[in-house]
């Protein structure tokens, strides 16, 4: 005689999915609202952004979940919103709009042409990965800078990630912003700041898009290669680790898609979700694998919910007190930015290119308007060039 075994109670991956959006939401929504006015949205474009943002990755959750019966995940992109933030392009908000829908077109060329992905593949991970890293670390180094400007807005945020990230990483983030929040209010009472309900309300403006050299090669191109190298392959890979065999074509079709719907209320871009995909992928979401798509969809619904507050999220950062919101961004993106190194050092051989990217890329540097980013690119790609000429 055999016990029955009970299968574990739906409500088992819908509440994974809840929470793998709200992690993935609250823990990066700050750098996207930062990327988004460094370019030179206002912030009612950069709310309508994130609005367009959380409505498009719910929908590409829903749809890829639900057809492929797979908890396939998709997340806006953070390191190409931390790419936004080394500075304003050339040709202001409407060329950044501009850059998002060539990005856009870039996807889903990736998904009609397997070429398309062949060269971003041809691309040596070290060289992507310091472009990034340094990228990441002017904003890496905002909690410093902020405790020292701010010791009494910032260090209580510090603290609190501090302790979570020893005794629950997944939501040391998280609750760092819900610190920063409760600092807000303090500094919101005391300070008597009113705040108009009318800004609370989720809204969207859409902007016509112009189109520049700049634009383009200083914003779409990084953008997209930021967007495929630590988006979409690592999603993929981590959806492999877990049984999945992601759709590849399907799923650059619906995250293209997507982005392009998005871009002109302000959306940069969406992909593939990486980190968060684990927590809706994994046992820990539902232990039959068969059933774990539910999590997926639930991931949608949720990012669904959380885009109607995408206004108060952008009041709530525009009323923080001076260094606090950046600090909090700036810890959701720590480990990403050793990721980045660590990928980006790990063979002695590359590790001068690597380095040099790093170093332009972190220098923000942006001749002819074009930004660091390419910049970092071209030049790592040149030092790689020189240094290994002549070898097999």
């Amino acid at each position: 005689m055999t016990d029955d075994v009970r299968p574990a109670p739906l409500s088992r991956p819908i509440i994974a999915g809840i929470v793998t959006a709200l992690v993935g939401f609250t823990s990066s929504f700050a750098v996207v609202l930062t990327g988004l006015t460094a370019v030179g949205a206002t912030p009612g474009q950069a709310a309508s952004g994130l609005l367009a943002l959380s409505i498009a990755m719910g929908v590409a959750c829903i749809v890829l979940a639900v057809r492929y019966r797979m908890p396939i995940t998709a997340a806006w992109s953070t390191p190409g919103a931390a790419l936004l933030a080394t500075g304003a392009v050339d040709g202001g908000w409407p060329a950044a709009v501009g850059a998002f829908l060539v990005v856009a077109a870039l996807i889903l060329l990736t998904a009609l042409v397997p070429r398309i992905g062949a060269l971003i593949g041809a691309i040596p991970p070290s060289i992507a990965q310091a472009m990034l890293a340094g990228v990441l670390l002017p904003l890496c180094l905002a909690p410093v800078t902020g405790a020292v400007a701010n010791p009494w807005g910032v260090i209580p945020v510090l603290l609190a990630w501090l302790v979570c990230a020893r005794l629950a990483p997944r939501w040391a983030v998280p609750v760092a912003f819900a610190v920063a929040t409760i600092v807000i209010a303090i500094g919101v009472v005391t300070g008597g700041a009113s705040v108009d309900p009318g800004m609370l309300l989720p809204h969207v403006e859409l902007t016509a898009p112009t189109f520049t050299v700049g634009g383009i090669v200083g914003i779409a191109l990084p953008l997209f290669v930021v967007t495929m190298a630590s988006q979409n392959v690592p999603g993929v890979a981590v959806m492999r680790s877990f049984g999945y065999e992601v759709p590849w074509r399907p799923s650059m079709l619906v995250t293209g898609l997507g982005t392009a719907l998005a871009a002109p209320a302000g959306g940069h871009a969406i992909n593939l979700a990486a980190i968060s995909a684990a927590l809706a992928a994994s046992p820990d979401a539902d232990p039959d694998a068969r059933r774990r798509w539910v999590a997926g969809a639930s991931t949608g619904v949720a990012y669904l919910v959380l885009g109607g507050f995408s206004a108060a999220f952008a009041t709530l950062v525009l009323l923080a007190p001076d260094a606090v919101i950046p600090a909090v961004a700036g810890l959701a993106l720590l480990g990403a930015f050793g990721a980045a190194v660590q990928q980006a050092i790990d063979d002695p051989g590359e590790r001068i290119p690597a380095v040099v990217t790093l170093l332009v890329a972190a220098s923000g540097v942006a001749p002819w308007g074009i930004s660091a980013a390419f910049w970092a690119l071209l030049a790592g790609l040149l030092v790689r060039g020189v240094l290994h000429a002549g070898r097999r």
